[in-house]
């Protein structure tokens, strides 16, 4: 019997292990589990995938490319005269009025390289990724330091399950930037 061409298939695996890890946690992650849900045989999620951290990396990535584009596709980063404070905290707030169950994920995923290594370089690359928008605005240690503290008040507000506060996170990156930038 010949093989099908799927060229989507891959995608849909990773689809499929992004709601299987929404739905069951990381813990509940399984080729098995993925083939069901993306609908695929067993042998297509071994086959593009042949270990479960090699699954997570592509689903992490993929969850990660949505703040990032935002960040990016805002352009407000490259204008001199634009608030990077009031940009970031207005960003923050987009992110937080969607779904939070897609964020919580995002989240799940992120952290997830604390036990499992192979998703550290991803996760750094998230950082890094931020870090490298901010830099026009600001210098290298800054921009650090402001993803970082996102980074903070993102875990607060999911962990504590309270909400976002704007005004507050406007403030507080604020004071990171140095004056006269």
């Amino acid at each position: 019997m010949p093989r099908r061409y799927d060229p989507e298939r891959r995608q849909r695996i990773i689809d499929a292990a992004i709601r299987v890890v929404g739905a069951k946690g990381i813990a509940g992650l399984s080729h098995r589990s993925v083939a069901a849900e993306a609908d695929v045989p067993l042998g297509s999620t071994t086959y593009h995938f042949k270990t479960l951290d090699e699954l997570l990396v592509a689903a992490l990535r993929q969850s990660n490319e949505g703040f990032a584009k935002v960040m990016a596709a805002g352009g407000a980063f490259a204008d001199p005269d634009a608030d990077v404070a009031g940009e970031l905290a207005r960003l923050l707030g987009e992110w937080f009025a969607g779904e939070r169950a897609g964020l919580e994920l995002e989240y799940e995923l992120y952290l997830a390289a604390l036990r499992r290594p192979a998703l550290r370089p991803v996760a750094a690359e998230w950082c890094q990724g931020l870090t490298k928008v901010l830099v026009p605005r600001t210098d290298p240690v800054t921009a650090r330091a402001l993803v970082a503290l996102m980074d903070g008040i993102s875990l607060q507000v999911l962990l504590a399950g309270g909400e976002y506060d704007e005004a507050y996170a406007r403030d507080v990156l604020n004071r990171l930037i140095p004056s006269g930038t």
